[in-house]
């Protein structure tokens, strides 16, 4: 299928005369649609046989050019021009048809101009960079699916589920019967899990605001959900990358890094790849298929294949910082940096020797991740708690969920299987619930009973026998990506309330700025200053444009700078500053030893990194307009 999409002041088309016998029928009316995206489309015949994939796509793809662009209407416009390999008629207009049905699904005034006609036809196209977008795309045939799909999704598809809720004494109460009065999010998150409606009506507040604050944004040139970062962005990233690994081998992480591509037809990938639900990104080289990870499981399981491992080794806790991992996620289900096809996911699994140590691994694990989360500002309050877990596993081991309960200190959501699907018999997320309330999952650690066999995973036990680890899966701060959008997206919520919005000190691509009254007076004094607080790992910068203080002040506000400063005559004599506390509304006196302590009372413990931009602000390009 081929398309040109044009965003549009109007279209307006009037049916002259029937081109084909089979044209439909319709009125010789002229109509005409205001401020709209008019979507030219050649159906070819690679998308006979499969039309409702085909409509799929076709609706995909304009609801995505449409979110773009900002309109609410849609017009599909059959145009053969496009292709010299159109499809059959009939198959045509099924297509239209149900990709017409499918974005009203999407609450689009979605319209059509009739299939077989000519037709006379006028259209003012409006002259911004994505005013005019074409693509090419065709859905992939019955058996390609089969290899791109893994069986895990099929079955989670069809997967019967019981939903409950665990209350603070670990006892499990009926969804529909608990009382959710002091628990608000977590009645959001129980629906949110229990529908599956996972694609979004409108854009969430993180996307505009990860754009403003120049932080990241959409790639034209890619595929949906690969992201482009700009240099703050890139340091909030690498800070949070670097703080999660460091409490990763704080907690004992042995790193590694393995490749992103493996085989389609390797024997032992190939039995895992079904057990994971997600759809894979394939690439082929020298007549083999390969697929993209989507974990750090493949590499990580195949470096423990190959090691000679005692029981004295375990539990040995293997961890990589994967940038990137892979999963081919709908195109209507991908999400700012809520859902990605391609992200960074800290992976640490645990080798165990048995049941027991595994429990005490899962634990500690739990603890870990309260731990990670609490570093970005994240409580407990915030998130929400799921459990996923097969009706055997929990008969046997309800002490561990009680145990789990009582750390967390809130009830969760638990999911229930009869029987055991998947790889894991026990799985726990931590869920942040946004402003549209869709939930997302960060935290999350997984007990495996599989995969130390699938993979023949063999370690010594003190009589000299063979045996397979259980296996733990933990990423203990989720994607770094949903990380960055849960902070968006809670500063949004805070904005709403008319609270001023900020990363935490750390994190702060700028955490001090320095305004010169003059700049030609008090700039070396600006400069020695920022060098100082450099010096002591604070990133500090300097507004030096030829604008009043009042607008400087305004910049460093909009640009959530948690500390300015102004720096005139007073200042450079006496070495005293009135700071502005983001948030706070009466500015404190500061020398710079004061100032230099209060900041690090807040960045103690975390990873530092020297600015990501030059120190000079007139220096510094604008990367979003």
């Amino acid at each position: 299928m081929k398309i040109l999409a044009l965003h549009s002041d109007y279209v307006e088309f009037e049916p002259i005369k029937k081109a084909l016998k089979t044209a439909e029928e319709t009125k010789k009316k002229k109509k005409r649609i205001e401020e709209c995206l008019v979507v030219f489309t050649s159906v070819e015949s690679s998308d006979e046989g499969v039309e409702k994939d085909a409509a799929k796509m076709l609706a995909q793809e304009a609801k995505k050019i449409a979110e773009q662009v900002k309109t609410k209407k849609i017009v599909l416009y059959p145009y053969a021009h496009l292709s010299s390999n159109l499809a059959k008629p009939d198959t045509a207009i099924k297509v239209m048809q149900e990709a017409q049905k499918i974005l009203k699904k999407y609450k689009y005034d979605a319209s059509r101009s009739p299939f077989g006609w000519y037709k006379s036809f006028e259209i003012k196209c409006k002259g911004h960079p994505l005013a005019e977008l074409s693509r090419e795309f065709s859905p992939v045939d019955k058996k390609d699916e089969k290899e791109m799909v893994s069986k895990a999704i099929k079955e989670e598809e069809k997967l019967k589920s019981y939903w409950y809720i665990m209350d603070l004494k670990g006892k499990l109460h009926p969804v529909d019967k608990f009382d959710f009065k002091k628990y608000s999010n977590l009645k959001k998150f129980a629906s949110y899990e229990k529908e599956k409606v996972r694609t979004a009506d409108r854009e969430p507040p993180h996307v505009a605001l990860m754009k403003k604050l120049e932080l990241v944004d959409h790639e034209p040139g890619t595929d949906s959900g690969n992201l482009r970062y700009y240099p703050k962005g890139r340091l909030v990233k690498k800070l949070i990358e670097e703080y999660v690994t460091d409490k990763v081998i704080d907690y004992g992480g042995v790193e590694v890094e393995t490749p992103i591509m493996y085989d389609m037809k390797h024997p032992t990938l190939e039995k895992y790849l079904n057990k994971f639900p997600a759809r894979q990104y394939q690439i082929s080289s020298d007549k083999r298929n390969f697929f993209l990870r989507f974990a750090a499981c493949f590499g990580q399981f195949l470096i423990a294949h190959d090691a000679t491992l005692s029981y004295k080794n375990l539990p040995l806790r293997l961890y990589e910082m994967t940038r990137y991992s892979f999963r081919r996620e709908q195109s209507g289900e991908v999400t700012g940096l809520r859902r990605l096809r391609a992200f960074t996911m800290p992976d640490v699994h645990a080798l165990c020797e048995n049941m027991t140590q595994a429990k005490e691994e899962f634990m500690t694990r739990f603890d870990l991740c309260i731990d990670t989360t609490k570093g970005f500002g994240l409580k407990t309050d915030e998130l929400e708690l799921a459990i996923r877990i097969t009706k055997d596993f929990y008969e046997k081991n309800k002490p561990l969920l009680k145990n789990i309960i009582k750390k967390y200190k809130k009830p969760a959501l638990v999911e229930m299987w009869d029987e055991r699907k998947f790889y894991f018999v026990l799985k726990y997320e931590f869920n942040f619930v946004d402003n549209l309330d869709k939930a997302s999952a960060l935290c999350t650690d997984q007990i495996d009973v599989e995969n130390g066999e699938t993979y023949d995973i063999t370690f010594m036990d003190k009589k000299g026998k063979k045996h397979h680890p259980i296996i733990l899966h933990c990423s203990p701060s989720g994607a770094i990506e949903r990380v960055i959008y849960t902070l968006l997206e809670k500063e949004a919520e805070k904005m709403k309330k008319g609270v001023a919005p900020m990363f935490p000190m750390w994190l702060s691509p700028s955490q001090v700025r320095i305004l010169p009254v003059s700049v030609d007076k008090h700039m070396k004094f600006c400069e020695v200053l920022a060098q100082e607080l450099y010096d002591n790992d604070i990133r500090a910068d300097i507004d030096d444009n030829a604008d009043s203080i009042g607008k400087k002040i305004r910049r460093a506000e909009q640009q959530w700078t948690p500390l300015t400063l102004v720096v005139g005559d007073d200042e450079v004599k006496k070495g005293r500053f009135k700071v502005r506390i983001r948030g706070e509304k009466d500015q404190k006196m500061f020398s710079k030893k004061e100032l230099i302590k209060h900041i690090h009372k807040q960045t103690e413990g975390f990873p530092f990194k020297p600015l990501s931009l030059p120190r000079l602000l007139s220096k510094r390009p604008i990367f979003v307009g």
